[in-house]
């Protein structure tokens, strides 16, 4: 059952994978194993799901596979929800179009990227308040958060998803229907096991 919310109240997506034993993670596990790669995914999606509860904001959960009634999302908090068939753009659009119908503003992140934190999430929002779109990129080339305050289906067609061009795809797809977009934190992406060294995440 979704919450009570006002057509300006604005609105979290948060996509994550069902974790599953080499389901999640598989370039890490590559080289770390498969139980490796799912301890870390959970530790991830942890610290996320900690970073989020608080935050004053109707969120919505977009689960993989299936929806989890019973895991450590709280339903109170999170309205869940499954993603679209597709690839990644085609999921994300389609998260979008439903929650923007809604809400007056909405903002996507990733379970898998550590640095995220409340106050990066709080700086796209007010961004949205004098711009179409907000985004923080990653490290490699892709993003780990967009925001925008009306579906544009443009911004996820024609992308290259896990490249290093990402990113400036995205940047290029909205300047390309004449709307503003501003940045927040650059942050770093945990792929390989060498961006997990490096970056000296404890689990």
């Amino acid at each position: 059952m979704d919450p009570d919310f006002s057509s300006n109240d604005p609105a979290l997506i948060i996509f994550i994978k069902n974790p599953r034993m080499g389901q999640v993670k598989t370039r890490l596990a590559a080289t770390m194993g498969d139980a490796m790669a799912l301890r870390i995914y959970l530790a991830l999606t942890e610290r996320i799901r900690r970073t989020t509860t608080p935050l004053p904001y109707t969120k919505y959960l977009y689960y993989s596979d299936f929806v989890d009634e019973a895991d450590e999302w709280p339903a109170a908090q999170f309205v869940k929800k499954l993603q679209y068939k597709g690839d990644l753009g085609e999921r994300m659009s389609h998260a979008f179009a439903e929650v923007l119908e809604r809400h007056g503003q909405a903002l996507i992140v990733g379970s898998d990227v550590p640095g995220i934190n409340a106050e990066i999430i709080n700086a796209a929002f007010d961004e949205l308040n004098t711009h179409d779109f907000a985004i923080g990129g990653t490290d490699d080339g892709g993003y780990y958060l967009l925001g925008m305050n009306a579906h544009e289906p443009a911004v996820f067609q024609g992308i290259d998803w896990s490249t290093e061009t990402v990113f400036s795809q995205t940047q290029a797809a909205i300047a390309q229907l004449g709307k503003t977009c501003a940045q927040v934190a650059v942050l770093p992406d945990i792929d390989f096991e060498e961006d997990w060294q490096q970056h000296g995440w404890q689990l």
